[in-house]
């Protein structure tokens, strides 16, 4: 569910398209990618690069289950982690371009409960503020402690994560918010908000997100799974994506590892929509492919001026107490959900238990690409990650 910013002997199984792209640079960059992997500290991933007509090159590394060394492909499935709430901006504008609601909206216009910043009782709260992280909603740390629920009570000996909760523990995704951000709520503190009026600094809030996705099934009667279904996987033709184990097919869930020997157990997430989608490079190659093609204005999920609405720049220098130059630092600015650089990169970067992910296009080329990774990352991880990523990077300019 929280960013990651990164970037500031046997060799791996794998599946190859080719797309629009010289079959000797593709195996030569897959002979690469296979050279990384052989690092041992990952143990499967997989990765797209696009543009904005098609998938130029998407492939898996590795292995989705390292016990019976089943391999990961591009089809692989697993959880992205916070490239998820790039999915919040474009339900967002979709749900404002069929009238359903504004983003200068108050966001209590679609709450059951009253949700207010009790520094600054009478300063409203927008639906803007949400989608650009400037609500003065931060996460507490409930949202750790209890955000995080196994699958199952038996996990045949995976690791169980110190923050992971019994499934009896589940509860829904509306229900989660009031607890923590209504005043009768349970967990409620004054301190899960800034001491700073709504719109004022920048602050990264997963549970914020998740509250733009609750206000959006509030909005237009369709739950955010239903809705997000039926406006982006369905006309993307995303098969192979879902919010939950239930809408996917299990069975090409990758396993998902604390190191490359330990396996963790299987997890839900309660606030689904900030981390918790389930898809595959070869699926998200295709929206991210969508993504570009908007940003040129030829977008087909959006109108023009909603794809304008999305990549604006949202904030200012003075949103921020320091900024991040560096080149993926998904925080420098924000759309509407949508992290951009200040070196021209669009997109975001992911990461939760057993997963890391970054997703990003050049908005100078319009050539973007993408990692999903099985692992939690340690040093010796971090820099295998950043030598895939540098790998993509060196081949963008070579298709």
């Amino acid at each position: 569910m929280k960013t990651i910013l990164i970037l500031i002997g046997l060799l791996a199984y794998c599946s190859i398209t080719y797309g629009q792209i010289n079959k000797t640079t593709a195996e030569t960059l897959t002979q690469e990618l296979n050279q990384i992997y052989s690092q041992g500290h990952i143990t499967g991933f997989s990765v797209s690069i696009v543009n904005q007509d098609s998938i130029l090159y998407t492939n898996g590394f590795g292995f989705s289950n390292a016990k019976v060394q089943k391999p990961y492909t591009q089809n692989t499935i697993q959880n992205i982690a916070s490239i998820s709430k790039t999915f919040i901006g474009i339900a967002l504008l979709k749900a404002q371009e069929l009238g359903k609601l504004n983003l200068e909206d108050p966001i209590n216009k679609y709450l059951p409960y009253v949700i207010e910043n009790p520094h600054f009782p009478d300063q409203t709260i927008t639906i803007r503020h949400l989608a650009t992280h400037t609500s003065s909603i931060e996460d507490p740390s409930r949202y750790e402690k209890n955000g995080y629920v196994l699958k199952e009570k038996n996990n045949g000996g995976a690791k169980v994560n110190r923050n992971f909760r019994s499934p009896d523990e589940i509860m829904e995704h509306g229900a989660f918010l009031e607890t923590l951000l209504s005043k009768d709520g349970d967990w409620y503190k004054k301190s899960t908000f800034l001491k700073t009026r709504p719109g004022a600094m920048f602050k990264y809030s997963n549970i914020a997100s998740g509250l733009a996705a609750f206000i959006i099934q509030n909005a237009t009667g369709y739950t955010f799974p239903e809705f997000t279904k039926k406006y982006i996987f369905k006309p993307l033709e995303m098969s192979h994506s879902g919010w939950s184990f239930t809408e996917v097919d299990f069975s090409q869930h990758s396993k998902l590892y604390l190191n490359k020997e330990t396996e963790l157990a299987f997890y839900r997430l309660i606030n689904y929509p900030d981390g918790g989608l389930i898809t595959s490079s070869s699926d998200l190659g295709k929206y991210l492919t969508e993504l570009i093609a908007g940003y040129s204005g030829n977008g087909k999920l959006l109108s023009r001026q909603g794809y304008r609405e999305l990549f604006k720049a949202q904030l200012t220098a003075a949103n921020y107490s320091q900024r991040n130059e560096s080149v993926y630092n998904d925080e420098y600015n924000m759309g509407i959900f949508m992290g951009m650089s200040s070196k021209g990169q669009i997109g975001h970067t992911g990461g939760d238990p057993g997963v890391a992910t970054h997703m990003f296009f050049n908005t100078e080329t319009n050539i973007g690409k993408l990692l999903i990774v099985n692992t939690e990352l340690n040093n010796e991880g971090i820099n295998e990650f950043i030598d895939i990523w540098l790998k993509l990077e060196e081949y963008e300019t070579k298709l």
